[in-house]
């Protein structure tokens, strides 16, 4: 049977963050993982963070900031629990919020 868990990330730079350490540290397939946003507009998440804040910096061109449409959400489909205990770990790490766990029947 597998697990999949769902989670949601103020910023983009969290959510990718999650993404490297799951398939670079634990190994976890990047076909496993898919990522979102919350609604149905393009969104560099809740909030400006890493390279998203840079927009606003002086001396950069006068392109319009991220957009903040909502919050970017996180998928990992894994086989076992030692697996979803990864992926866990790195949501906590990584500060994501309301993450939801389902068994698939299989």
């Amino acid at each position: 049977m597998g697990i999949t868990l769902t989670g949601t990330f103020g910023t983009r730079r969290e959510a990718e963050m999650t993404i490297e350490r799951l398939v670079q540290e634990f190994g976890i397939d990047r076909s496993a993982l898919s990522v979102s946003t919350e609604g149905d507009e393009n969104s560099v998440g809740e909030d400006r963070g890493g390279s998203d804040s840079a927009a606003d910096q002086p001396g950069q061109d006068n392109r319009q900031g991220p957009s903040l449409a909502g919050a970017i959400v996180v998928t990992a489909e894994v086989a076992d629990e030692r697996a979803a205990r990864r992926v866990r770990a790195a949501f906590g790490e990584f500060d994501a919020e309301g993450v939801v766990e389902a068994d698939d029947p299989a």
